[in-house]
């Protein structure tokens, strides 16, 4: 049990050893413990494969997964329901379903969409965490909780829980239409505060513009809308303001985000009233900072091409695409089938709506292969992406799976 109430679980269902077996039947991958402790490198003939130093599966992921399994073990009579997505992976999501793990209608849609809830079932709350009047409703309810909210999403409700104690507005970079950055407005508003979603360092600066009076009020809240909280009022609350993030938004452009907002208190207010004016919290969770660095270091060593497996919802793993591009032939695939062949390929080019198959993404001759995936992409996937890769390149699945039965043997 966990704090909450008898009906509430934060903290697991006390079932971790028993559903290990079926967590590593369905996620584990032999050839990705293989990578892992042969320097993460893989050479067969002329074609060279190298893992990023972090990738796949989270802490956080990990864990609410976990709580998923250890629900259904634990309740094995009851319905189960999930609020949305447990994580963005489709082919995660699809296994909850083939375990009995009923979705429920997405926010938005007509009518209640708790209307078939009874006290009896079990609703899961996904690692984004859920907006607060909807967790309200889920109480009244009576619903048996499994809460898999991710620590990480847990520590930036801390942050604007203290902004709004302070009288700051937070400026919550992020993607408003996100799960994670919902729940954290959701948060805002429940400890009486203000909010304003920007995007990127472009929608930071129309609010650094007018910060410095360099921007009118209507075009401002033009820009802005549906991007902050009810009877957001510029004037007063871009007085104070401080800087939070959806945990899998680039850090990089975060950090310029808090540098640009910074120095326009500082045009307007000096460095004095700077410092009490704006107030800076890295709420990047460190799991999606180190798969951003271990990127960077894998392009080091100049990759002909680099694999980028993930959800194509899946903020996190749009993020490494955005790194690559430009610096390598850089492709955001979701699973092994989107390798449609040595010629064709399915990704979702950066920006894009929607994935296009393109031809020509696999060149002849020698070639390094660069690969990393989403903090949401099990190791399974990641194996099965590999063998099909080596598999265009003529190097058969029996050969990769002596080589790795032979250093289990020894």
């Amino acid at each position: 049990m966990s704090e909450g109430g008898s009906n509430y679980y934060r903290k697991g269902l006390g079932m971790r050893g028993e559903i290990l077996p079926a967590l590593e039947h369905d996620y584990r991958s032999a050839l990705v413990d293989y990578l892992r402790t042969h320097g993460r490198r893989l050479k067969c003939d002329d074609t060279t494969v190298v893992l990023a130093r972090e990738f796949g599966f989270c802490y956080g992921v990990d864990r609410a997964v976990e709580y998923a399994y250890e629900a259904r073990l634990r309740f094995p009579d009851k319905r189960i329901f999930i609020t949305g997505e447990i994580i963005h992976n489709p082919w995660v999501n699809q296994r909850l379903q083939e375990m009995g793990i009923r979705r429920l209608p997405p926010p938005g849609s007509p009518g209640d969409r708790f209307a078939g809830l009874r006290r009896e079932d079990v609703a899961l709350i996904p690692a984004f965490g859920i907006e607060q009047e909807e967790l309200r409703r889920l109480r009244e309810l009576g619903a048996i909780l499994v809460d898999t909210t991710c620590g990480s999403v847990l520590n930036v409700w801390k942050a604007v829980a203290r902004y709004a104690r302070q009288d700051r507005t937070s400026i919550i970079h992020g993607k408003v239409e996100h799960e994670e950055t919902r729940a954290t407005c959701s948060q805002v508003l429940l400890h009486g505060g203000e909010y304003v979603v920007v995007r990127d360092l472009d929608q930071a600066r129309r609010i650094c513009a007018f910060i410095e009076g360099r921007a009118d009020l209507d075009g401002l809240l033009s820009d802005l809308r549906s991007a902050t909280s009810p009877g957001f009022d510029p004037r007063r609350h871009l007085e104070r303001i401080g800087l939070a993030n959806q945990t899998t938004m680039l850090s990089s452009e975060s950090l310029r985000i808090a540098e640009a907002l910074r120095a326009s208190f500082e045009a307007r207010h000096g460095e004095d009233g700077a410092a009490e004016r704006f107030a800076s919290f890295e709420t990047i969770c460190s799991a999606t900072q180190d798969r951003q660095d271990a990127v960077e270091e894998l392009l080091q060593e100049s990759p002909d091409l680099l694999l980028v497996i993930g959800g194509f919802n899946s903020s996190n793993t749009a993020h490494l695409v955005e790194i690559g591009r430009g610096r390598a032939s850089t492709y955001h695939v979701q699973s092994s089938r989107d390798l449609i062949s040595g010629r064709w390929i399915r990704h979702k080019p950066l920006g894009d709506p929607d994935p296009v198959v393109e031809g020509g993404w696999l060149p002849p001759g020698p070639i390094l292969v660069g690969l990393t995936a989403g903090a949401s992409t099990p190791n399974s996937e990641i194996g099965r992406t590999i063998e099909r890769l080596l598999g265009f390149r003529g190097i058969e699945a029996a050969r990769i799976a002596n080589l790795i039965a032979g250093e289990e043997q020894r």
